[in-house]
Parts: structure tokens; C-alpha cells; sequence
């Protein structure tokens, strides 16, 4: 099967060279209207964190679950 693809191929340059050509103008033309950002989105990812704990007061939520979870540490501040 190899064989006879480089037989082919070998006897028919004229279409290989056509097709090299024109596979490497559109890769050449495809690599010039990549759309490339100059500055990337350096943002931080955010996340919404909605807490609701019926037994306690919203104070003690924020600070008992919502602050816990998002602290980097993943834990409240003064607290070990």
C-alpha cells in the first residue's frame, strides 16, 4: 500500500507539488487571519456563593460558612 502511494505520487509530481503548494498557501493564509490577543484576560475567575442555613442569623451564615469558603486559606481569618 506504502509502495504504491510513493509509485503514484513519484510518477505524478506535477500534482503532488500543486497540492503541497496549495495546502502551504492555506495554511500560510489561515496562520495570517488567526485572530491573536496581544493583552490575555488576566482576570481572577469569580464564583457566586449563595448560603442559606435556616438555624442561624445571616451574620453568623457569612461568617460561619461564606467566609470559610471564600478564603483562600479555606478557613475564617484569626482562626486556626
Amino acid at each position: 500500500m506504502v509502495l504504491r502511494t510513493v509509485e503514484v505520487s513519484l510518477r505524478q509530481r506535477a500534482i503532488v507539488l500543486l497540492a503541497t503548494l496549495v495546502l502551504i498557501g492555506v495554511g500560510v493564509w489561515s496562520a495570517l487571519r488567526l485572530p491573536i490577543d496581544a493583552v490575555p484576560d488576566i482576570t481572577n475567575p469569580q464564583v457566586l456563593v449563595n448560603t442559606a442555613v435556616p438555624a442561624l442569623a445571616p451574620e453568623e451564615i457569612e461568617e460561619l460558612v461564606t467566609l470559610p469558603l471564600e478564603s483562600p486559606d479555606g478557613g475564617p481569618a484569626g482562626h486556626d
